[in-house]
Formats: structure tokens, sequence, C-alpha cells
């Protein structure tokens, strides 16, 4: 299908199915704003969860923080954020449209309009990103701060603190997961771009030495992230940043892309930004900031490598690879499309669904809460009775759920004793069935989406 046509279909799936909802919908929505719904929120949570399970607790190099989105303006201001962080913007005189300039398509070499066509055009001007606000009861600029733009000041901000509290040595690395917030000029692409957003950042502090090594590790250990989430290394590109769009400061940058179905875009980037964010708080707060090498006897600023990834636009790169149609025939004889949700079962939303084959049986309905019961400590599941057992398979397949359970007759043994305790487990992707005794189901599913 058409790429356009495809990302249709997942934004249709993702509203029938729960993934993700416009904010403020009642209200005419809220632009480049989105809520996460009961499907969406567990697919984002297991996707933060596995990020902090490989980036932090299976590491002894890597401690955790949870730092405030209310930001200090000092912090912003020694960062560079409030004199720089901006996007040249321009107003389309014809439609009143505001447009982020370095974005126009051009026609004959003139830049225009994408909503009118329109070339009067007026000169670009700096529109500073950072959404303000006022802490206090006064409104003037000693109350002025903001919400966060990045995870990253945060970590540098606290690196002494974590320090003298975790004792670590070189290399060390601080992660963090949290919202953050842009006033974008022109949200797009779903939930690609937006004003509200996840990261989920690490800061590496090394020593200077070690720097562009560490950079190369770095890129490759996350490529490794990626592909064990789901995301093919086929799809997976890296664009080293060339020297004229990298930041002053950096050494060398990596632009991880994925193939979306608008066009290939970053998802994450692994940037050396040597030691100028802590020798800048350092000069603009007046406190040390740097570390003492107990083997060396010496003191110096570490440097850092910083991998970077947006939840929501990982989110979207799952959902895109998931999404897939097929024709199948059902248990008559007729063809029938069938969507699936190709999810790793890691990080599938519902791993498991349980259907008694029919809800006025008391047997079985029984017998299905009982399987319920055993599996829900160890993952999330979902209980469905009503409707055909093809239409629920269907349903589970929408959601992305790897593994169906059915509570049948064989599993009452009625006809078959040796049969009893039995179910019959479904495979979303192949939709090849077996028997399962339920006493295997806990440590079969859990090795599967481990």
């Amino acid at each position: 299908m058409p790429d356009s046509q495809r990302m249709e279909k997942i934004v249709s799936l993702c509203k029938r199915r729960g993934f993700i909802f416009q904010a403020s919908e009642i209200y005419g929505g809220l632009n480049g704003v989105w809520d996460y719904g009961p499907l969406g929120v567990e697919l984002k949570r297991n996707l933060k969860d596995y990020w902090w399970r490989v980036m932090v607790r299976e590491r002894d190099d890597v401690v955790g923080l949870d730092g405030a989105i209310l930001t200090h303006r000092a912090a912003l201001k020694a960062s560079g954020h409030e004199d720089t962080f901006s996007d040249p913007m321009v107003d389309c005189r014809t439609c009143k449209a505001r447009l982020r300039a370095d974005q126009l398509p051009e026609k004959n070499e003139v830049a225009q309009c994408p909503n009118c066509g329109g070339k009067d055009l007026t000169e670009a001007r700096a529109f500073n990103l950072m959404l303000r606000t006022n802490l206090g009861a006064s409104e003037d600029e000693s109350s002025l701060a903001y919400l966060r733009p990045e995870t990253a000041q945060s970590i540098f901000v606290q690196f002494k603190n974590v320090l003298d509290t975790a004792r670590k040595k070189l290399p060390f690395g601080i992660a963090q997961i949290g919202k953050a917030f842009r006033n974008e000029i022109n949200p797009r692409n779903y939930i690609f771009r937006s004003r509200e957003f996840e990261q989920m950042e690490l800061e590496y502090f090394c020593r200077p030495e070690q720097g562009m090594e560490l950079l190369d590790y770095w890129l490759e250990e996350r490529l490794k992230f990626y592909e064990n989430i789901g995301l093919p290394r086929a799809k997976l590109h890296v664009l080293t940043v060339p020297d004229s769009d990298r930041a002053f400061y950096s050494k060398g940058t990596y632009d991880i892309e994925y193939d979306f179905p608008f066009g290939r875009q970053e998802l994450e980037g692994v940037a050396y930004r040597t030691d100028y964010d802590l020798t800048q708080h350092q000069k603009a707060s007046g406190k040390s900031l740097d570390y003492f090498d107990e083997e060396t006897k010496q003191r110096f600023i570490p440097h850092v490598i910083e991998p970077s990834a947006g939840v929501d636009r990982t989110v979207l790169a799952l959902l895109a690879e998931a999404y897939a149609e097929e024709t199948v025939t059902d248990g008559k004889g007729k063809s029938e499309t069938r969507i699936v949700l190709r999810f790793h079962p890691r990080i599938a939303p519902i791993k498991c669904g349980i259907f008694p084959l029919l809800k006025n049986n008391e047997q079985l309905v029984g017998k299905a809460h009982e399987v319920q019961a055993q599996l829900r400590p160890l993952m999330n599941v979902f209980y469905d009775e009503t409707g055909a057992i093809g239409r629920r398979y269907r349903r589970q397949d929408e959601a992305g759920t790897p593994f169906g359970i059915t509570v049948d007759f064989d599993s009452l043994g009625e006809r078959d004793p040796a049969l009893r305790d039995t179910v019959t487990l479904r495979h979303r992707d192949s939709m090849e069935q077996e028997r399962v005794a339920i006493s295997d189901l806990g440590s079969r599913l859990v090795r599967a989406i481990a």
C-alpha cells in the first residue's frame, strides 16, 4: 500500500483500539499533544521498562535519576537554551499560517507555503521553543521558570550529588526517562513531533581520552536495543552527522534513523558532548562539578556521551513495523482480511488473551478464570468471553497480543481424560495451535516475553 495510506490505517487503528487519542478531543483537540489509551499506555510502559532494564538494572555502571520538570531559569541560561534554543519561523501573508522556515517546500528556487502554495512570506525570525511559566504569586521576570525542553540538564545539574551518593568511578552513567516540552511551530507526523513528549536519555561520563571509543560503543549498544524490541537492522540507518550540522561543542554525533511510512527520520541521537555542559554549569553556579581520580590524583571535568531516544517516536516506529494486513480463510472457507500488529512479545501491550469456548458454560468459565488468576501476577492478560472464538482472536490480533489461550471441553477432560487441565495455545503470527498443560503456561509464556 502507499506509505500515506499505510500511515492513515495505523492512525485509524490506534484510535479504534485505544492506543492513542487526540488530547482534549471533545473540545476540538490540542494540536501537537496526545493521550495514550489503555493499550497505548501499556505499550509505552513496556518500552520504557525494557530500556530501563538494559540501560540501568543489567549494568553496574549506570544509575537512575528522576529530575523535576520545572527548571531553574539560570540552568537553562547556562546551558544556552534561553538564548539559542530556537527554530526559524515565517508567516504566510496569504493564509496567515506560521511555518518553520527550514521545512518549506521550494518551487523555482522560491520557498512557498505548504498550506496554500503562496510565496508571500515574511522574513525568517528566531522563535524560542521553550514553554515559560511563573513560580509563586508574582508574574514578572523574577518568577520566570521553564518547563524543561530536554531531560539532560537535570542530570548535569545533579551530577555532583549523584557522584557523591552513588560512589561510582569513571566511566559511569546517569539515566533518566521523563517528559519534556517544546513549543513546536509545526507539530507533524502524528506522535513523531509533538509539543509534549517523553525522552529516554543516558549521560555517560568518562575521561577525555575515552570519548570517541565510547561513542562508537554506545552506538552499537543502541542498535542492538532496537533490534531486540522488533525493529530490524535493515530498516535502521546510521547517519554520521557532518561537522557543519553538529553542535559546536560536539566531537562526534550519530543519528539512528528508521524508515517510517512518511520517510526516513531520526529515532535517536548518540552524541559526544565533551565537557561542555558540566563546564557551563560550573561557571554559572560557582559550584565545583569536577571529578577527582584516586588513581592518577588528577582533578578534571568529565566528558560525556549522550544516547538520547524519543519514547513517542519509538512507539510510532513499533506500530509502523508491527502493522500488517493479510488474507486468511476462516473455518467456513471464506476469505477475509486479517489486521494484525506483530509486536515483539516483550513489548506487546497484552501478552495473552484468555477465552472460555462458551460463556454460558460455568465449568469452562470457571476454568478460564483459574488460568487468568494464575497468569495475572506474571503478565498483562485479557479475559474475553463475548462473541465467536474467531472474532475474539481477531480482536487480540489487532491489539498485538502474541498468545491466545482457549479453554474448551478437552480442558475439562470430557472426551479424553489425558487432556484434562490442558488448553489450546494459539500463536498470533502463525495462527498455529497446540495443547499445553495449564501448569506449564506460566513458565512457558514468561520465557517467551522475557
